[in-house]
């Protein structure tokens, strides 16, 4: 008899060479809390945690990816009042990538740009979108 295992999201990783920098705008655009451990500077969004690891020119760590790519291409936060939440966004100087659009019935999206490139849709799921 085989066992389902039940996953759980524990966190998302991104490498940045300022990770207070990374941290600071995750905090001023999305309202997420930074959180601090020894040796560490982490953010709390939308309930998971997001690890920032420093990178250093010694590491030869491979530059940000240029969106459409393959592998991991973005990550979704839902919202409410997508439109309002994009003016406010835009207001502060988020870099868009895809303006807010209906995806399908009920589905509105748009695509901003975090620092080393981080891909984010933000999404609305609500009938008033046809």
């Amino acid at each position: 008899m085989s066992v389902t295992p039940n996953y759980t999201w524990d966190h998302v990783h991104i490498r940045t060479p300022n990770v207070e920098a990374t941290a600071q705008w995750f905090a001023d655009m999305l309202g997420a809390e930074i959180v601090r451990a020894p040796g560490r500077v982490n953010i709390k969004l939308g309930g998971a945690m997001i690890f920032l690891a420093p990178v250093t020119p010694d590491m030869g760590v491979n530059p940000p990816p240029v969106t459409p790519y393959q592998g991991l291409d973005h990550f979704g936060l839902s919202v409410t009042d997508i439109d309002a939440v994009a003016a406010s966004l835009k207001a502060k100087g988020v870099e868009f990538t895809k303006e807010p659009f209906t995806l399908n019935p009920g589905v509105r999206i748009c695509f901003i740009r975090a620092p080393q490139g981080v891909s984010i849709e933000l999404l609305e799921r609500n009938e008033k979108y046809q």
